[in-house]
């Protein structure tokens, strides 16, 4: 706007920016804990596949067993002025026991693929399917930014 204020978008809009988003970019911060609260924030590839998030990291480092051990995770995308936080459970998949179609696409998205050989079996793929998703671009926008509450979209 003319005045270098920001026009206040609906939450329909907010929406499709955010699965655009969701599309469009590679990376994403993933922020998890262990049983003691102990928080671990790293950014990982991932895909995007209408429903959840995909990533894929070592089952040994400290995302990989947050991960696993507690089930949740807390995911942002970067930019911190148009704000995305998503919330989610996980669910661990072996290299064997990702669905093809997901790998692959996970290997274009990211131009890598974790079942390569040479990897070996410490990777595994995870999958945080969204149970509250805020998105907000600056101050104006906070009062509508939850998008999905315990799973359910708003809009």
């Amino acid at each position: 706007m003319a005045d270098g204020s920001v026009a206040v978008r609906d939450q329909r809009q907010r929406k499709k920016d955010l699965l655009e988003r969701l599309e469009r970019e590679a990376d994403i911060w993933v922020a998890s804990a262990d049983g003691h609260g102990m928080p671990c924030l790293v950014p990982l590839s991932f895909l995007w596949d209408g429903e959840a998030v995909w990533l894929s990291t070592r089952r040994t480092n400290p995302t990989g067993r947050n991960l696993s051990e507690v089930g949740r995770a807390r995911l942002s995308l970067a930019d911190t002025r148009d704000v995305v936080l998503i919330a989610g459970t996980v669910e661990v998949f072996g290299l064997d026991e990702v669905p093809v179609a997901t790998a692959d696409a996970f290997a274009a998205t990211s131009r890598w693929d974790p079942r390569r050989p040479g990897n070996g079996p410490s990777y595994a793929y995870y999958r945080v399917t969204p149970t509250e998703v805020q998105v907000w671009y600056e101050e104006a926008e906070l009062p509508a930014r939850h998008l999905m509450r315990d799973g359910v979209w708003a809009v």
